[in-house]
């Protein structure tokens, strides 16, 4: 089909997906109320819907003080009862599909469960306003000349009791509507195969000759995987294997540690890079405009929103809110209701709103991953801001690190730990442990003040990774590929205790 037909199509659909759009962003709390009470009127009669009553909700209010906050391990057990056959528990239709999923490295997995309207009006809606969103902002766009090299998980699918589960992206590859699968490269079998190192070089052979016009996946892994083309093909730049490509869609793990890396490999100046914010849960937002730094948050997907401030977080006080009451520069834990049957379901993301009108967010940590051994409140945000200035500063490249507490000792003061696997070393390692000290003080007050004159904290302590230590660590407890990712923040010594082992 010729583009001018392809993309007129598609602008026929962006118009008609752009009311709907406009709709939530003039009235983003009438829509989120009206969702929540067609999800209750959807569950009323499930199990959970009469144990809640979900009939007699009448107001926000009401469903905030019946219905409890629940994390993974409150609900397992009605999941794995879904999984065993079970249905009407949490949702009224059968529940075919669970996302797996294991969080950062934990060997405890999760099974999230995909209903049929989550699959179809929040996942792949997601992957259509994307594209209609690209294209709107991007008139001269070539995208339909070519094809879209998705990097998904590396877990095959598995059938138990009528059900399946694996990776999400497994799933969805799985479920892809024929156009898709035709516009998209590698192909499906290789896609969905189990062993990362043999899918690499499957994926190498499947689209060097190919007409890639656009990437997807996840930043660490893209990478990985874009270093292995081009040792392959011995080239120094992805364009001289894809001279028509021309945006990268990523997500999954915050883009700031890789940024420098892409561009010295796609060396140039109006390469798109536009992100995502979607997980196993749901899919919550996207970038909606060129060079933005805030993610439009999409509120008709079928999720309801609510939000507990960090500074409340897992303390007596703590009390979600809606959208309408959300404030600018915040750090929120996101609490969900959805159309796969979570109810007020802590997804363990953290957030801060860049913008009130529209809404839009930038993904800040996890309520898990951060350090605040001493009080210092220490979030993945100001580690990565920090690195990345200092990198520019010594010109040095990271390709991940992770860092836990040393713990006080006696009359010994505690400090953070540091293991970074350097692409770039610096050539002075203790300036470098300055300069990032300092950045870090700069970035956060807490810290600074627990930093002042040694009062509770000594130095940094920075170790250099060997080479592919964080690989190595991963493959060894099967997380190769995928949403699988490194800890880069951890109140306990557990990761950081193992990777010095392994880094000997």
């Amino acid at each position: 089909m010729p583009i001018p037909i392809i993309n007129s199509i598609a602008s026929w659909f962006l118009k008609k997906r752009f009311h709907q759009i406009e709709l939530f962003l003039k009235y983003p709390n009438e829509v989120q109320n009206e969702l929540l009470f067609h999800l209750l009127k959807t569950a009323k009669d499930t199990e959970i819907g009469k144990t809640y009553d979900f009939a007699s909700i009448k107001n926000y209010e009401y469903y905030r003080n019946t219905v409890p906050i629940v994390s993974y391990e409150d609900v397992k057990t009605n999941i794995e009862r879904s999984r065993s056959g079970e249905s009407n528990i949490f949702w009224p239709n059968a529940i075919r599909w669970f996302a797996k999923s294991s969080g950062t490295t934990s060997a405890k997995s999760k099974f999230i469960p995909v209903s049929s309207e989550s699959l179809e009006d929040c996942h792949y809606a997601a992957s259509k306003d994307l594209l209609c969103m690209y294209l709107n902002n991007n008139e001269d766009s070539q995208l339909f000349t070519g094809k879209s090299l998705r990097l998904g998980g590396s877990k095959e699918l598995y059938k138990e009791n009528g059900t399946v589960f694996g990776d999400l992206s497994a799933i969805l590859i799985d479920n892809m509507p024929f156009w898709a699968e035709f516009s998209s490269t590698p192909s499906s079998k290789v896609s969905l195969m189990s062993d990362w190192e043999h899918k690499m070089d499957a994926i190498v052979a499947e689209t060097i000759n190919e007409n890639v016009t656009s990437l997807a996946g996840v930043p660490s892994w893209m990478l990985v995987l874009l270093n292995t083309i081009l040792e392959t093909t011995h080239k120094t730049s992805v364009f001289d294997i894809w001279p028509n490509l021309e945006v990268y869609f990523h997500g999954g793990v915050s883009f700031t540690p890789y940024v420098d890396q892409y561009k010295a490999i796609l060396p140039k100046k109006d390469f798109r890079y536009y992100e995502i914010y979607n997980a196993s849960e749901g899919f919550f937002a996207i970038q909606d405009l060129n060079k933005s730094k805030g993610l439009l948050l999409m509120l008709d997907y079928g999720i309801f929103y609510e939000f507990i401030p960090m500074d409340q977080y897992g303390t007596e006080a703590q009390e979600a809110i809606p959208l309408n009451e959300v404030q600018l520069n915040t750090n929120y834990a996101i609490v969900i209701t959805t159309n796969g049957g979570l109810w007020r379901y802590k997804i363990g993301d953290t957030i801060r709103f860049t913008s009130l009108n529209p809404h839009r967010i930038k993904v800040s940590g996890r309520t898990k991953h951060y350090i605040n051994a001493f009080g210092e409140e220490l979030i993945i945000e100001n580690a990565e801001d920090a690195l990345k200035k200092v990198c520019k500063r010594t010109k040095s490249e990271i390709v991940d690190f992770t860092a836990a507490p040393i713990f006080m000792k006696g009359k010994e003061k505690g400090a953070h730990e540091w293991l970074i696997e350097f692409k770039t070393q610096p050539q002075d390692i203790d300036y470098f442990a300055e300069l990032f000290d300092n950045a870090l003080k700069s970035l956060n007050s807490d810290y600074e003040a627990k930093r002042y004159n040694n009062i509770t904290l000594n130095t940094p302590k920075i170790h250099i990774a060997r080479q592919n230590l964080f690989y190595d660590w991963l493959k060894q407890k099967n997380k190769l590929g995928g949403q699988h990712k490194v800890p880069r923040l951890s109140n306990t010594r557990e990761y950081m205790d193992e990777l010095l082992i392994l880094n000997d």
